[in-house]
């Protein structure tokens, strides 16, 4: 099992709780990073968004592509792992900005490609915003130009919506990043088969994971490529007793009145094909991390984490608060005595 988390750019994870202890802040930010490899973690998940759908519109956030250089440049074998939304990047520049970060972190970059579901911020920036199908439609051709910038001396493309004509791109990096992708619909299950490397899931427990790592894996067969990685995400709420853990997860899931908080709610499930209804309460914790079910003692923890090994699962992408005290915890209790 490979552990990871989520880099906290929005300033936490929890739409009840105002302040969580976290900054946005580059010494916070740094701190975390360079702690991280140490605590044991291999891989963060930097996302990209321009508005913060967790503390609200105008609470701040911070940007994905102009973060990772510099967290790449105080680690030396942390995993970053970019998110990236076709809809706001030219895929030959894309590529270019992956080739430049190989220079500084060779071999240690991953791309998360998500098919944006965030009507309101595309028309707030001035992005271009696709229907469903359309989006995948999208995310298709752009990562045919990033995979064939990375890959080869010259790139003409005439498609429905990029045109290049003998593009040149160097240097290149020394291995092309794997891709992962997450989504639910199936047109997102059609292209993560036969284009992404990794499916990532929200959270869900182990026998729901398992009957989709099925569901991927036999797709990605019938599409004639090799095996892929999976990888969940979860809220961790580690704690002496499960009492006590009991007693956190109350607190966080106290429901109040907080439009901006959950003004992106309704757009978030308007513009999502879910396999299951995300409700209220569990939407007051980002990307459904409280179906993962890591909440309880160390060892309740580590027999959850093995079920979703037995499941199929590599990678977990974790989030916690405050990120870096319940990290170092979840280090020292659970993942130095995991496996």
């Amino acid at each position: 099992m490979r552990f990871g988390y989520w880099m906290p750019i929005f300033g936490g994870w929890l739409r009840n709780v105002p302040d969580e202890g976290m900054s946005i802040a580059w010494p916070y930010i740094r701190d975390l990073a360079a702690d991280s490899e140490r605590l044991g973690f291999e891989v963060s998940l930097i996302a990209e968004l321009n508005l913060n759908d967790i503390k609200g519109h105008r609470a701040p956030s911070l940007d994905c592509w102009t973060l990772a250089p510099a967290v790449a440049a105080v680690t030396s074998e942390l995993e970053l792992m970019l998110a990236v939304r076709p809809n706001y990047h030219s895929p030959s520049l894309a590529a270019k900005a992956l080739s430049t970060l190989d220079t500084i972190a060779a071999g240690r970059l991953s791309l998360n490609v998500v098919s944006s579901w965030w009507r309101d911020e595309a028309r707030q920036y001035g992005a271009p915003f696709d229907v469903h199908d359309a989006r995948y439609a999208r995310t298709e051709e752009w990562l045919t130009v990033v995979s064939r910038m990375l890959r080869e001396d010259s790139v003409t493309h005439h498609g429905p919506l990029y045109q290049l004509e003998g593009a040149v791109l160097e240097p290149k990096p020394g291995q092309p990043p794997p891709v992962y992708m997450g989504g639910e619909s199936p047109k997102a299950k059609e292209v993560i088969a036969n284009q992404a490397d990794g499916y990532l899931m929200h959270g869900d427990p182990p026998d729901v994971i398992a009957a989709k790592v099925r569901d991927l894996a036999a797709r990605r067969e019938a599409a004639g490529k090799p095996p892929m990685a999976f990888g969940v995400s979860g809220y961790v709420i580690c704690r002496d007793t499960e009492a006590a853990a009991r007693d956190e997860l109350e607190r966080i899931l106290d429901v109040k009145s907080s439009p901006e908080a959950y003004a992106s709610y309704q757009d978030f499930i308007a513009g999502s094909q879910l396999e299951s209804r995300v409700s209220l309460e569990e939407y007051s914790v980002s990307n459904r991390g409280l179906r993962s079910g890591l909440i309880g003692t160390p060892q309740q923890i580590i027999d959850r984490l093995a079920a979703y090994e037995q499941a199929g699962i590599g990678l977990v992408l974790l989030q916690f608060s405050p990120q870096r005290e319940e990290m170092a915890r979840f280090a020292e209790t659970v993942v130095s005595q995991y496996g």
